[in-house]
């Protein structure tokens, strides 16, 4: 009795299945990463996946790119703090000279960039109404799990677009790759201080499909294929 070719077919995959899926992942590599290109005036810190990944050890100036190799795993929820070093009781700079201003863009390896489909919340900001006669800042509480995957942002609105020129970015930000990105902050670029962005990447924009390593600290990944003898100390 012969068997369908279609059910030859459906038992190799099973088989195959059982044998490789069955199988611990392995470690990640280099090349599974991807580069994060960050610049934010003046500071900022990046969640991605509920994880914290890169901070700008620079919280005023000169101003700095931040590069990170990061690992990426979709969806992939995004989420930023981004600081305009401003006075926290005056909202001001300098002394209390000056009305300051913010800016934040990103992109990633994977083709991801900052722009208007990002969401943006202000939680500090002034002086309130420009007084820098009697400056004061309001403050709303941060919520603890801001940055988690599972964070409710629908009713927060939708980030503002800021040219280059109206941001004045500084040096080290021409020589990294930002192309295709948008400079974004609330609506207010001046009086807004403390800002936080949201976004959610459903696969990778530039189509490359990526293992997905999340959750590989609770597992045992596959040992590297060695050649030739083992050494007495290999294990």
């Amino acid at each position: 009795m012969s068997i369908p070719t279609r059910t030859l077919g459906i038992a190799l995959v099973l088989t195959l299945c059982s044998t490789v899926c069955g199988q611990p992942p392995r470690k990640p590599r280099k090349e599974d990463t991807i580069k994060a290109n960050v610049y934010a005036d003046n500071s900022f810190k990046l969640y991605i996946n509920g994880e914290l990944v890169a901070v700008d050890s620079i919280a005023f100036v000169p101003h700095n790119v931040v590069s990170v190799d990061v690992l990426p795993a979709y969806p992939m929820t995004i989420a930023v703090m981004a600081i305009d070093n401003a006075d926290p009781k005056t909202g001001m700079e300098y002394a209390n000279t000056n009305i300051g201003d913010g800016g934040f863009i990103l992109k990633l390896g994977d083709g991801t960039v900052t722009n208007a489909n990002w969401k943006a919340k202000r939680f500090s900001w002034g002086p309130v109404g420009g007084d820098t006669e009697n400056p004061r800042v309001v403050n709303i509480p941060i919520p603890k799990d801001w940055y988690a995957v599972d964070f409710d942002d629908s009713k927060w609105p939708n980030a503002m677009e800021f040219t280059e020129e109206e941001i004045g970015p500084k040096s080290p930000f021409f020589e990294h790759d930002f192309k295709g990105a948008k400079f974004i902050w609330s609506d207010d670029v001046k009086l807004d201080n403390v800002v936080l962005f949201r976004t959610v990447v459903k696969s990778p924009p530039d189509g490359k499909d990526r293992p997905d390593f999340r959750g590989l600290t609770d597992v045992v990944p596959q040992r590297p294929q060695r050649g030739g003898r083992r050494r007495p100390n290999d294990r």
